[in-house]
């Protein structure tokens, strides 16, 4: 099974981009994309073969997840079921015969951190939910986190920056211990790459970058992951996808 998770950028300028370039030329099971910034459900996507599952947020142009699955899911949960959340269109999970696929898009903390509170309440909220998916059956959760979990998983390192900070980290590093593995660092566990780089100063061409983008599977599945990867060379967003191939 072939699953890609990418933070887009908002679904209507990647299409103008390469986006069905992108999906056309690889035979994905299953696609996440978060940050789809509206409700736009491409008709291309349905003749690939594709059922389209979407969650926007109520607020135009901002936040919203779409899950696309060639697979017909036995069950889709939009939300976590908490208003604040759920608003601003930040999960969606899709129930496969063997296990449960979120699809999920991690609150930024903010510049100065004013949303640094929020986006823990958030992380609290998604580790319950996902847990209690997990009593029924294994997780595989993907998408940007916001987060970038280690040293090795930045290019730079002040901990006042959304996404570094020791609380985010640390939460990060005990989710993880409740028996979830990071499919990339299980396959690469030296290796400094990144899936996200600011537009401002050349910073992909530099590669001063923040692993954002992350795969987990609970450690139930471990023995079926095949594959995992960051896209670095494809364009089009400010994120590169990542992939995950389970057997």
């Amino acid at each position: 099974m072939k699953i890609v998770s990418w933070n887009i950028n908002g679904i209507r300028a990647a299409l103008k981009k390469n986006l069905l370039e992108f999906v056309q030329a690889n035979n994905f099971d299953i696609i996440m994309f978060q940050e789809t910034r509206g409700d736009l459900v491409p008709l291309d996507f349905i003749m690939m073969g594709y059922s389209i599952f979407s969650f926007p947020s109520k607020r135009r142009g901002y936040s919203g997840v779409m899950t696309l699955s060639k697979i017909k899911p036995l069950n889709v949960i939009k939300g976590l079921g908490i208003e604040e959340f759920d608003s601003e269109g930040r999960v969606i999970s899709i129930e496969l015969e063997d296990f449960f696929v979120v699809n999920s898009y991690f609150p930024r903390a903010g510049d100065k951190l004013e949303r640094l509170d929020f986006k823990l309440k958030f992380n609290s909220a998604i580790e319950k939910f996902s847990e209690q998916l997990r009593k029924n059956k294994p997780v595989v959760i993907c998408g940007d986190f916001n987060i970038a979990h280690q040293n090795i998983d930045a290019a730079y390192g002040d901990p006042s920056m959304p996404g570094l900070t020791p609380q985010e980290r640390a939460w990060l590093s005990h989710f993880l211990s409740l028996g979830y593995i990071d499919t990339f660092r299980y396959f690469h566990p030296n290796q400094r790459k990144y899936s996200w780089w600011s537009y401002m100063m050349n910073a992909r061409e530099r590669n001063l970058g923040l692993r954002l983008d992350y795969c987990l599977v609970s450690e139930e599945i471990k023995d079926r992951i095949k594959n995992a990867d960051i896209l670095v060379e494809v364009l089009g967003s400010d994120h590169a996808p990542v992939i995950l191939e389970l057997i």
